[in-house]
């Protein structure tokens, strides 16, 4: 087969691009060209590229698979239910202890991507499977997490902060809880919670547009 077959050969395989995503991998930063690489792999594996919180998501029937996201030192595909792959090649990472559902693969080299491609895509192929499936994680319900004594106190002394809170969805009241938890000082949480109130009250999340 020459070059040229080839070459159209493997991009017949790959799902077209969406040109709405290509502001972000033509931003300048130091991983642009292992982001290339990374979103050509993840179309080649036949996901349908769109846009979630600002960075590229690749679905199966709508379904959010993986993302590709940047940070200060590494950029990563992030699986959304990578709680539920085999992790043999040991390069899925738990980002917290607190992280239930998500997991990583982290890059910051193209010759670190070139060596684990295969790996790489074949942790792809076993998310669009789990998704093909079904499958769902398992999450621990809200009260199983720990409520901080700081807060604990308003929802005692305050009942309509208490229904205000328990009408939150439960991913919203998880997300507060582990953020006035991850304050290792009394009063930081206490900061924390003075200014969350008004948007428990309000229904928000924690990271909800105000």
């Amino acid at each position: 087969m020459t070059y040229e077959c080839y070459f159209f050969s493997y991009h017949c395989c790959m799902n077209a691009p969406n040109l709405s995503v290509d502001f972000f991998f033509e931003k300048e930063n130091p991983f642009q060209p292992i982001m290339k690489l990374m979103r050509d792999l993840a179309l080649s594996c036949n996901l349908n590229e769109t846009l979630k919180w600002g960075c590229p998501c690749y679905q199966l029937n709508n379904k959010n698979v993986i993302l590709i996201h940047v940070f200060k030192e590494y950029c990563a595909y992030l699986f959304f239910k990578g709680a539920l792959l085999e992790n043999d090649s040991m390069l899925l990472v738990q980002q917290s202890e607190n992280t239930q559902a998500t997991r990583q693969i982290r890059l910051s080299t193209i010759s670190e991507f070139k060596k684990n491609k295969a790996a790489i895509k074949q942790t792809i192929l076993n998310a669009i499977n789990v998704e093909q499936q079904g499958l769902k994680v398992t999450l621990k319900k809200t009260n199983e997490f720990p409520i901080v004594e700081e807060f604990n106190i308003k929802l005692l002394s305050q009942p309509s902060l208490k229904k205000a809170f328990n009408a939150l969805t439960p991913g919203r009241q998880r997300a507060y809880l582990l953020y006035f938890a991850s304050a290792k000082l009394a009063k930081t949480r206490e900061a924390r919670i003075e200014k969350h109130i008004p948007d428990i009250y309000k229904g928000r999340g924690l990271n909800d547009e105000k």
